[in-house]
């Protein structure tokens, strides 16, 4: 009897070890894969990697700028009063196009002048035709109608010149047009209704075009030596992170700036979406270097770092996928430079990887209960 249960018991514990064994943990289960969802695959980039020089990059802090050759001031020409503005700060405006009106003493000078100029000018006429009489009488000399004609002439001059200062100020009923010098974006305003103004005093408005505008980048001694003109340059704001704008370095000042005790690096870059406006600052990225070495690059986006290790995920299908331990060696804001059990021409997923990764480590886990 005892020997029965000693049989027994040692079948028992046999069969119990052979079920827990690592070759039969999955016997009796049905495994089931993951698969990228069609929604989740269409949020989803598979980049394929390939072997590249390692590239090293600084960033620079800077600000955009509207570009000066494009940009223009306006100053009053007259002493008045701002009767009214019909423009705000940022508005497209057209050359030509009447922004304000100014209520100045200069244009009742100007239609005075104009009307005693006028006065003037008849009586010169009258005199010039009663010495042309005079002269076919031989009563006036060559002279006299020389003088006549003269008076006419300077006097019609002046009033010409009167005309044309009166279209130049857009002048009215005692007011001015202020019209618009260029075709452009207000990018600055400094006028408002019942203002007084001043000739020649401070800019009253700037209109700028900024189909192109230039990022002043802020370059520091440690970092002259890695900065030439013509150097590729990579920009992004904080009102688009995601995005990133090319240019090319124009011109490196040779001379420090006095406040900041920096140089200043012009990039100048297309705007025709007008996502860059004067004043945004701005984080310039430049590379400096490149090694001889060559390495796997991939999307900075597409590693994942867990448990103190970075992993990218090597796509093959839909429902084959698999985890891969690499090593970073460098990285930049965009590419980072990996070694490990990856090989060039393999596909990665390189957005949404780490939603693919955490679906995938659980998918795991749970086959293996």
């Amino acid at each position: 009897m005892k020997t029965k249960y000693i049989i027994c018991t040692s079948y028992l514990a046999a069969s119990l070890l052979l079920s827990c064994s690592p070759g039969n943990k999955n016997e009796g289960l049905e495994t089931k894969k993951y698969c990228i969802s069609q929604d989740l695959k269409k949020d989803t980039r598979i980049t394929a990697v390939s072997m590249q020089p390692i590239e090293e990059s600084i960033t620079l802090t800077g600000e955009v700028e509207s570009n000066s050759d494009k940009t223009v001031p306006y100053v009053s020409m007259v002493d008045g009063v701002v009767a009214d503005t019909f423009f705000s700060l940022g508005d497209y405006v057209k050359q030509g196009q009447i922004l304000a009106t100014v209520k100045s003493a200069s244009v009742n000078e100007m239609q005075d002048d104009s009307q005693t100029l006028q006065a003037q000018l008849a009586v010169a006429k009258r005199k010039l035709s009663a010495v042309q009489s005079m002269y076919k009488d031989d009563i006036a000399s060559q002279k006299d109608l020389e003088e006549a004609r003269a008076e006419v002439n300077i006097l019609q001059s002046n009033i010409s010149k009167t005309r044309k200062n009166m279209q130049v100020y857009s002048a009215g009923q005692s007011t001015i047009q202020i019209k618009a010098p260029a075709s452009g974006y207000v990018i600055e305003k400094n006028i408002s209704k019942g203002m007084p103004v001043a000739a020649g005093g401070e800019q009253l408005f700037v209109v700028s075009n900024l189909d192109k505008v230039w990022v002043m980048a802020n370059v520091y001694a440690t970092n002259m030596r890695h900065i030439y003109v013509n150097q590729p340059a990579a920009v992004k704001t904080l009102a688009y992170p995601d995005e990133r704008f090319s240019g090319r370095i124009n011109a490196v000042s040779q001379v420090f700036n006095e406040n900041e005790r920096v140089l200043k690096a012009k990039i100048i870059m297309d705007n025709n979406n007008m996502k860059l406006r004067p004043g945004m600052s701005a984080d310039i990225e430049l590379p400096i270097k490149t090694k001889d070495l060559l390495a796997i690059a991939v999307p900075t986006k597409s590693l994942i770092f867990d448990n103190n290790q970075n992993y990218v995920i090597v796509y093959k299908n839909d429902c084959d996928m698999q985890i891969r331990m690499v090593n970073e060696i460098s990285t930049n804001n965009n590419t980072s430079y990996i070694e490990g059990d990856i090989k060039a021409g393999e596909k990665i997923i390189s957005t949404n990887a780490l939603l693919i990764y955490e679906n995938l480590k659980s998918n795991i886990t749970q086959n293996k209960k």
